[in-house]
């Protein structure tokens, strides 16, 4: 944890100069308060910039965001039903669009509990190749597998066909 505060400390002033806005999701409460301020300055700071978003997923569990969200729209909404357009909003990555491709290296083959919510739709690729082995030529063979894919959103092929040929008409 040590590490990570330092790089907070230390970096947080280089995402701003490069119009970078840092966001931290997860559950911090049990962190130091030193590591929580250094978070809070560090969001506070970068939170105007409009280049790219760094997250950093801390203490962060895809149940944890699913209760966490659902707990504070209750809170928000204490009659109202819930469903997913409503969840939504609550949820940690809320600003963040759901991915299109999860990575998953080293060799397992589960997402351990990672963005539950939000990979529902998610290609997935696995490689045995370990993260800090992960180069370019790595990438692009994921790139590929990606491209290879029919996006399907739940959806059969004759379905996905049938509302291509519907938005054409």
């Amino acid at each position: 944890m040590q590490l990570f505060q330092m790089a907070l400390t230390n970096e947080v002033e280089k995402l701003h100069r490069n119009g970078v806005r840092l966001k931290v999701v997860g559950d911090t409460r049990r962190f130091d308060a030193s590591i929580r301020r250094a978070i809070e300055q560090g969001e506070r700071l970068t939170a105007g910039n409009r280049g790219l978003t760094l997250s950093i997923a801390a203490n962060y569990g895809g149940r944890w965001d699913v209760l966490q969200a659902l707990n504070a729209y209750v809170k928000a909404n204490p009659e109202a039903a819930v469903d997913e357009a409503a969840l939504a909003p609550y949820l940690a990555m809320n600003y963040a669009p759901e991915p299109d491709l999860f990575i998953r290296t080293g060799g397992e083959r589960r997402i351990s509990n990672f963005l539950l919510w939000q990979l529902a739709y998610t290609e997935l690729y696995f490689t045995d190749t370990l993260w800090p082995d992960f180069d370019a030529a790595a990438l692009d063979l994921a790139i590929a597998s990606y491209r290879s894919r029919e996006r399907r959103f739940g959806r059969t092929s004759e379905q996905l066909e049938a509302a291509k040929r519907a938005e054409v008409a």
